[in-house]
């Protein structure tokens, strides 16, 4: 069947010739006048049905799009979500951890929903909400990020604006106590995206960001973690890069949509336990772990960052909604519970679009996650689908 550049038939409707319609218009124009005016309704509304059929077949084929509506992504009027990372097992969750998850989301969520409420910007939403997820030490980022094979701990982060694209990301910084605020330094104070390393440290030197000894960010949880992964390494036959469990690489994340319509993604992490050889994951990967553009969608991810990256995770959801015109909610959960299940890699991801529709789909057992509404009420999840 011929197709014009946007992939619609050229052809008529298989059951309606373009001479028959010829004929029908070339009778009705030659009735009497009365006569004329009811049969020219009759065939307009003959017409229009026609149309709308070959319309809604072809433009439906040619991209796929699914027949879900808007109300369908199911949460609606969010203006800020968090995520936490994949948590840990339920078997090994005990009330007082899960106190502590719990009330730590709801921290960043009514943190970040104070400068909603005080017009802040997007920007200024997630990084709020970030900064207290790093400082809460249940979580793999900041103050109780996991430890590297060395027994350091190197933090990653990154940001993006939807409003210009422009984004800032660091990585294996060690005294940033709050790697995001970095992030954004990065953004709003240098001509480049990425800094990493020693690189990224001094920056945050000439720019005054608040340092703290590497011992900071150390606890007694994530040591006894490294300490184990290294005994599991030492028994005889075992491979060197086993892959830690899944709750010692998590991260924490924020998206929002501030009072203007703007979006916003922010991503931090320590990485994965016992990691080697200067390993960066996705966290702060542009369009991997973190992604945002207004009109479309922000996200933020949390999982196993070598697939996040090969299947640029973040990017491929706005994508989709953007080119596809899907759902965010079909959106993430094509990326999520398909192409990265399909290929082994577990994780989760926050997804807010530019109307206020959010999806969190995870492949894991659990992702600690939140949002919060325009009337400031405050939702958390752990292991809930």
């Amino acid at each position: 069947m011929k197709r014009n550049v946007n992939g619609v038939s050229d052809e008529p409707h298989p059951n309606v010739s373009r001479r028959y319609l010829l004929k029908e218009a070339t009778r009705v124009n030659n009735l009497s006048p009365n006569k004329g005016v009811r049969e020219m309704r009759s065939f307009i509304k003959f017409s229009l049905v026609v149309l709308l059929s070959i319309g809604s077949v072809t433009f439906g084929k040619a991209l796929k799009v699914t027949h879900k509506t808007a109300m369908d992504s199911g949460i609606t009027n969010v203006v800020l979500a968090v995520h936490a990372g994949l948590g840990i097992p339920k078997a090994e969750m005990t009330p007082a951890i899960e106190k502590r998850y719990r009330e730590d989301v709801e921290k960043a969520l009514k943190a970040g929903y104070a400068v909603y409420t005080k017009k802040g910007s997007s920007l200024d939403i997630v990084e709020a909400a970030v900064n207290i997820l790093e400082d809460a030490p249940e979580f793999n980022a900041g103050k109780g990020a996991v430890f590297t094979h060395d027994g350091r701990n190197e933090l990653d982060a990154s940001i993006m604006s939807g409003k210009a694209l422009s984004a800032g990301a660091v990585a294996e910084v060690t005294t940033v106590k709050n790697p995001i605020s970095l992030a954004r330094l990065v953004m709003e104070k240098s001509p480049h995206v990425f800094l990493v390393g020693m690189g990224a440290e001094q920056f945050a030197t000439e720019m005054g960001i608040p340092k703290v000894d590497p011992s900071y960010f150390k606890t007694d949880q994530r040591l006894k973690e490294w300490q184990e992964m290294l005994k599991q390494e030492a028994k005889p036959g075992e491979r060197k890069s086993a892959l830690p469990p899944y709750h010692t690489w998590g991260t924490v994340g924020a998206v929002a949509l501030d009072g203007k319509g703007d979006l916003a993604a922010a991503t931090s992490t320590g990485g994965m336990t016992n990691k080697r050889y200067g390993r960066v994951g996705d966290s702060p990967v542009i369009g991997a772990g973190t992604y945002a553009e207004n009109g479309v969608a922000a996200i933020s991810c949390t999982g196993h960052g070598e697939y996040f990256i090969r299947y640029a995770v973040a990017h491929d959801i706005v994508s989709l909604m953007k080119y596809k015109g899907l759902t965010v909610n079909d959106a993430a959960d094509e990326v999520l519970m398909n192409k990265l299940k399909k290929a082994g890699g577990e994780g989760g991801a926050i997804a807010l679009d530019s109307h206020g529709r959010i999806a969190m789909p995870y492949n894991s057992e659990a992702m600690t996650r939140g949002y919060i509404t325009k009337d400031g009420q405050a939702h958390v999840f752990l292991y809930e689908k």
